[in-house]
């Protein structure tokens, strides 16, 4: 009878593991079903082989803002990551100086291609990184989240064609199935042989490509309406990326609806997805 009851236990235990899926800081363990990627160690970004940062292993607890105070900021965009998708159980990478990575970014300070340019974007896929170019300098910077393996950015020289501050996804929905995911601040960049729309837009950042197709930017205000969380939203890229390029100062009044545009700002997309070393 004991030796039924243990296996009956041990069968509990590892059915518990396989399912097991946090969401919320207070829940301790990675997702077993995607370790590699929640270990953001592995991740290898050309532009930190000469940047001193150490691992640590989020405890139970343990937050952002716990850990680094008002450097949360600083160890967030250092990882690609939103505080929404930073949980016990994973690995997250520490610069090991704080001040200097205040003001890291991956993108050449002047980039010639984009000099013939008053505002051209770079899109950096290798290191889920956009940049801004006025004349060919950089003007501003931010992580970004391109598609998932099978679902890569389509890499080239393309132009924003439209806006649409208010949309959403007409494929995918949220994650509770409650409506259509948003896609707040949207520029459309691309739309493919197969008819699929490529925007830039509001999005989670999880730390990793993450979507199918589309290049997301921080909105924590987009989060804060949908999930309730952050309560007070600060990482607002996205609303920064759509004023400069498409905004009102650039064109007319913006109601919120879809609107073709000419003459808009040039998108580049380069490299490949980033490497995760095993």
């Amino acid at each position: 009878m004991l030796r039924k009851v243990l296996v009956f236990v041990v069968l509990v235990i590892l059915f518990s593991i396989v399912v097991y899926n946090p969401s919320a800081t207070s829940e301790p363990g990675a997702n077993p079903q995607d370790p590699a990627k929640e270990d953001l160690s592995r991740v290898e970004y050309p532009s930190l082989a000469k940047v001193p940062w150490r691992a640590h292993f989020i405890e139970p607890q343990e937050t952002l803002e716990s850990l680094f105070g008002a450097d949360w900021v600083t160890v967030a965009r250092f990882n690609r990551i939103d505080r929404r998708h930073v949980y016990p159980g994973m690995t997250i990478k520490v610069p090991v100086d704080i001040v200097a990575a205040r003001s890291y970014t991956p993108m050449p300070p002047e980039y010639p291609p984009a000099k013939a340019h008053g505002k051209y974007i770079l899109i950096d896929m290798t290191e889920q990184w956009m940049g801004a170019y006025e004349n060919g300098k950089l003007k501003f910077s931010a992580p970004a989240a391109t598609g998932a393996p099978g679902h890569e950015t389509p890499v080239g020289v393309f132009r924003i064609d439209a806006r649409h501050r208010t949309h959403t996804s007409s494929l995918y929905k949220t994650e509770d199935e409650t409506g259509q995911y948003p896609m707040d601040n949207a520029m459309r960049f691309h739309i493919g042989p197969d008819n699929v729309s490529y925007w830039i837009h509001a999005r989670d950042l999880p730390g990793k490509p993450a979507s199918h197709g589309c290049v997301g930017l921080y909105d924590e205000g987009m989060q804060n309406r949908v999930y309730g969380i952050p309560t007070k939203p600060q990482l607002l890229d996205s609303e920064k990326f759509y004023a400069w390029a498409v905004g009102e100062n650039e064109y007319e009044e913006d109601t919120g609806d879809l609107e073709e545009l000419e003459d808009a700002p040039v998108v580049e997309v380069r490299g490949t997805n980033p490497v995760y070393r095993k």
